[in-house]
């Protein structure tokens, strides 16, 4: 059950000064794309920015619980049990030790709920009806939505407002990117209207290689307005630091992957239009 620490802070709004919850969905079908990476940071550094976070585990195997410095053995409820069983999100999120981030966490149990959900009233909507209770709560609500175009990442597209996809700066990273949009667009017609893919980040860029920027200049030339300007480089420091249970800001803020994700939270913050 969720402590204080997202109780005692001034909450943010747009520049229009609407203050209810915005929710992020980072998707991509395939794995290995800085996805989780991209999820864990961005919420841990919203928060540093003063807003609530709530950062929501949507993947059965669990990277994002277990980046946090979370013993998955430990946990009486999941994600599961709010998706699956009806249970108050308010009751399974934890804190995380850090101020203004918590977390809805996930273990390999996630994994039946593609199945279970069959079978469910509103399946698609399992999700959205459970943040709704919580909208006051927080800011932002941030969900990594597993490496598959199940019904948990739709689910998640279901739940958000917007849609952030981490693509690899590899070749092979590329294909399956149509298909993804094709169930945005499918999501967005049938199931949320309202969803917004709210731009395309490039992830594990590697300097040494050509290919890197010829994949970035290909995601360019089809993402010319949805593109981020912040491209995260491949990083050690940023590979090692979910063993430690940390964030980059709190492994090593002043390396390569740090800086990046500082730049791209600074961007995310103006296209949400957050002040």
């Amino acid at each position: 059950m969720v402590t204080s620490s997202s109780s005692d802070s001034t909450s943010f709004a747009t520049e229009s000064g609407d203050s209810t919850m915005r929710v992020i969905a980072f998707a991509n079908q395939k794995g290995g794309v800085g996805k989780t990476t991209t999820a864990v940071n961005t919420s841990v550094m919203l928060a540093t920015r003063g807003l609530r976070v709530l950062l929501i585990d949507l993947d059965p195997q669990g990277n994002t619980t277990s980046s946090l410095g979370i013993d998955k053995s430990g946990l009486d409820q999941t994600t599961y049990d709010v998706v699956i069983e009806g249970v108050a999100l308010a009751e399974v999120a934890i804190a995380t030790g850090r101020e203004r981030v918590d977390l809805l966490p996930a273990t390999p149990m996630l994994a039946a709920a593609e199945v279970d959900l069959v079978s469910v009233v509103h399946r698609e909507r399992r999700l959205k009806r459970a943040l709704a209770l919580v909208a006051a709560t927080y800011d932002l609500a941030i969900i990594d939505c597993p490496p598959s175009l199940g019904l948990l990442t739709v689910n998640g597209l279901t739940a958000a407002n917007h849609v952030i996809i981490p693509i690899q700066c590899e070749f092979l990273a590329l294909e399956g990117v149509s298909q993804l949009i094709t169930t945005i667009d499918l999501v967005k017609r049938q199931l949320n209207p309202d969803l917004d893919l709210l731009g395309v980040l490039m992830t594990m860029f590697d300097t040494r290689t050509n290919l890197s920027s010829s994949v970035v200049a290909e995601v360019r030339r089809f993402f010319p307005d949805r593109i981020f300007s912040t491209i995260v480089p491949r990083s050690v420091r940023l590979a090692e630091a979910p063993s430690y249970g940390q964030s980059i800001d709190e492994y090593d803020p002043s390396s390569r992957g740090g800086q990046a994700y500082r730049e791209f939270t600074n961007e995310l913050i103006e296209r949400l239009g957050l002040r």
